[in-house]
């Protein structure tokens, strides 16, 4: 007999572990079997986490289904920012956008590029940190790797840009350093060539909550830089373009 899965209980095993910094394989975990499980797990581990900033991270799936996650622990660098350090934590130089009206889910013909830029009101330098429960991250099942808020362990909220930034931050200068070393010296290259294509796939997605997408919420767009791994605690600068960033991650 096939055991009922447990959203609630998948996502207390993936608090703890959070907590005690540890990892589990893949198969320790009971997986989430499509979507909806992993979208039920992933708002139980945010409950439990007591996630209330309105900031979100958009990516895809591996069968190019948009998705979506909270940020946590959500800082603003203006006045200095600090995000623990866990062994295994990665980091992502990423464009954020704050959406000045709301993208209400639309049948019919969908959102396009120009009508997303047209609802964003702000936009910003960020940095995101990741590291998952799962040993994994989201390499053997995605949906569990979905359902751990995809690996998100914090985001940094950097100055303002120009809102053109969404228009032209592909090829950028862009330079980081870290504990004193330089450790992304090129320009800025996001996966998809356009930071927005995966939020403009999540605004076209049928099967979004009705209360995603609303004036004031922050969205950050995909990496710039790829993961790259810090390996102690240090002090992070970005550079990109004329616009800085500067932050620590300290031992937890």
């Amino acid at each position: 007999m096939t055991e009922t899965f447990d959203p609630r209980g998948l996502a207390s095993s993936l608090h703890s572990l959070r907590r005690a910094a540890r990892q589990e394989e893949t198969s320790t975990f009971s997986l989430p079997a499509d979507l909806h499980q992993a979208m039920e797990a992933q708002n139980f581990l945010a409950a439990a986490d007591g996630i209330s900033s309105n900031a979100w991270k958009v990516t895809v799936s591996p069968q190019a289904q948009a998705v979506t996650a909270p940020l946590h622990p959500y800082v603003e660098a203006v006045s200095g920012a600090n995000i623990p350090w866990y062994p295994g934590l990665k980091f992502e130089t990423e464009i954020a956008v704050r959406l000045g009206k709301d993208l209400p889910i639309r049948s019919g013909v969908p959102y396009n590029r120009a009508e997303v830029v047209e609802a964003i009101s702000a936009v910003y330098l960020g940095a995101e940190l990741l590291v998952s429960a799962v040993r994994e991250s989201g390499g053997v099942s995605f949906l569990l790797f979905l359902a751990d808020r995809l690996g998100n362990s914090g985001y940094v909220l950097g100055p303002k840009l120009d809102n053109s930034a969404v228009d032209t931050a592909g090829g950028t200068p862009l330079k980081v350093t870290y504990a004193g070393r330089t450790i992304y010296d090129g320009p800025a290259r996001h996966p998809k060539g356009d930071v927005l294509t995966w939020l403009v796939d999540y605004a076209n997605d049928g099967l979004r909550p009705e209360t995603s997408l609303k004036a004031g919420a922050l969205i950050t767009t995909g990496t710039l830089t790829g993961a790259i791994e810090l390996s102690e605690p240090g002090e992070i600068d970005i550079l990109l373009g004329d616009s800085r960033l500067s932050f620590s991650v300290s031992q937890a």
